[in-house]
């Protein structure tokens, strides 16, 4: 059975024209929607999910090193934050909303 993950407007709206159409970078879009439906199937949990970026690209159908050109454009663009352990640690992302205010 699959579930309903609600997706803030502007999403679609805003954020899907601005990487792929101005930023020509579809795979940051892919890679942001896997990251978001991740976090949000956790209901009261933290909005983080901690996943590798073969993981990433199985849920999205990228390359690697596609997932992680994505991963280093939604970290400059701060809309995402990465935290890991160590440096060989299976990173943790939050996916941010900049747009809302807090």
């Amino acid at each position: 059975m699959s579930e309903k993950i609600t997706m803030d407007p502007y999403v679609l709206e805003t954020l899907m024209p601005d990487l792929v159409g101005h930023d020509r970078a579809p795979s940051a879009f892919l890679v942001y929607l896997a990251l978001w439906a991740r976090t949000r199937r956790r209901p009261g949990r933290a909005p983080e999910s901690a996943a590798s970026h073969a993981t990433l690209a199985e849920a999205t159908g990228l390359s690697k090193s596609a997932v992680q050109n994505a991963i280093r454009r939604l970290a400059r663009r701060r809309l995402i934050a990465i935290r890991r352990e160590n440096a060989t640690a299976t990173p943790e992302y939050t996916v941010l909303r900049p747009w809302r205010r807090t």
